[in-house]
């Protein structure tokens, strides 16, 4: 793989936060101003993104090849749906529901398509789109429930289905499944707007790391969710496909995108949803930095093993 394109994208990331850090510190972008750029992201860019995301070729031999790789994602969310309940039950409430959502979504959304591109070519491409399906469902479905309150389940199942990104997902697996085009002024109209999505999401992140600082990132409670996220789930991954001796590539691109750092989205929603948001913040950058070394780490037992 080209170490060299994923270390770019890591450093792009972390040039938008600094630029969201120096912004905030000059004032250009106030706390209203954060308020409207967060509700901008849920409810637009964010729907839009995903969108786009679904838009793309589907058919019997994409679906007979992708097929294991989907149940790996599908068994994958529904594990760490599992121990997200449990693994943060001593943590306070803001905190616990960020952890739940970052240990359920990762950012394999945003460095998982190059990455797997990087490590087996198109076919690599394919089956990366094809994992993040059970992703984009869950994290918009499960995880948005873990930021909502209400007395009733019903009514959360209420605001978690009438949520934007959901929609957005129902309208993107109709289009995938269809294969029905948009018509070129909406796709493009469509793409232009989720194109801007991890560029204003760093930003909005280098707001809320201006005030959170760096001083109180390293944590016990941040260390211990950045090894469930960066080395517990993908070796439970390694340790199920070889297991059942799944497909080389399938196992290679499961492992990797398991592997992922905390979600972006994280931050955006524990704003949203008056969460922690620089707790939320410290996890992504913290998880961030550390997969710069251990995507590599991965790569090489990969190596070992496959």
């Amino acid at each position: 793989m080209e170490w060299k394109g994923l270390l770019n994208l890591q450093a792009m990331m972390f040039l938008l936060i600094g630029a969201g850090v120096l912004l905030k510190k000059k004032k250009v972008i106030t706390p209203e101003g954060r308020r409207v750029l967060t509700d901008l992201i849920v409810d637009l860019i964010l729907p839009c993104n995903i969108i786009g995301a679904f838009c793309t070729p589907f058919d019997k031999a994409m679906l007979v090849s992708g097929l294991q790789i989907f149940m790996v994602s599908v068994i994958l969310q529904l594990f760490c749906m599992s121990i997200s309940g449990w693994c943060y039950s001593r943590v306070p409430k803001s905190q616990r529901m960020i952890l739940q959502y970052g240990t359920v979504c990762s950012n394999a959304g945003f460095l998982g398509n190059p990455v797997a591109e990087g490590l087996y070519g198109s076919l690599g491409l394919l089956y990366a789109s094809i994992y993040l399906i059970p992703q984009r469902i869950v994290m918009w479905s499960a995880g948005i429930s873990y930021f909502t309150e209400s007395p009733k389940k019903k009514e959360v199942a209420k605001k978690v289905l009438k949520h934007p990104c959901i929609i957005a997902v129902e309208i993107g697996i109709v289009l995938m499944v269809t294969q029905l085009p948009l018509p070129v002024f909406l796709e493009k109209a469509v793409r232009s707007l989720g194109g801007c999505t991890t560029a204003i999401t760093m930003l909005f992140i280098g707001t809320v790391l201006a005030d959170a600082g760096f001083h109180h990132m390293v944590t016990k409670t941040t260390v211990i969710y950045s090894f469930i996220r960066l080395v517990a789930i993908p070796a439970v991954v390694l340790a199920g496909c070889l297991f059942f001796h799944a497909d080389p590539v399938v196992t290679g691109i499961a492992v990797v995108l398991a592997a992922m750092p905390a979600g972006s989205t994280t931050a955006i929603l524990a704003a949203k949803y008056h969460g922690d948001e620089k707790f939320a913040t410290q996890c992504i950058v913290l998880t961030t930095l550390l997969s710069v070394g251990a995507l590599p780490l991965w790569c090489m037992a990969l190596n070992r093993f496959l």
